[in-house]
């Protein structure tokens, strides 16, 4: 098994990738804090899962877990919203839909997996 590195886990580098996506989307908007909010909580997916992860103990990385799908669903919401005001195109939006469905999966069989431990 290999080194115990945050680098290494592949949900991490997911929302880490995907909160690259959604700051080049956005690098062109002028509405700052609708920008702000979606960039806050994308970010808020990749860090809560890093507070979690150096936490120390299973139940306080549920707890950071948690925070993330909630953050994920937040983005998802937002990205609708996002699409409707033109700021993104209905592909982007699916696109980005897509990853972040993947990464709200990821984080949900990790819960799972920490739940049964």
């Amino acid at each position: 098994m290999g080194e115990r590195r945050l680098e290494n886990l592949e949900v991490w580098c997911d929302a880490r990738e995907f909160v690259v996506d959604i700051y080049k989307m956005m690098d062109s908007v002028k509405d700052y804090g609708f920008k702000d909010q979606i960039q806050r909580a994308a970010v808020s997916i990749m860090n809560n899962i890093a507070e979690g992860f150096e936490s120390g103990s299973d139940a306080a990385f549920v707890r950071y877990l948690n925070i993330s799908k909630g953050s994920c669903s937040e983005v998802k919401s937002m990205l609708y919203l996002c699409s409707d005001l033109h700021y993104c195109t209905v592909e982007q939006r699916i696109k980005l839909h897509t990853l972040l469905q993947s990464i709200s999966s990821k984080i949900y069989k990790l819960l799972e997996y920490l739940k049964k431990k």
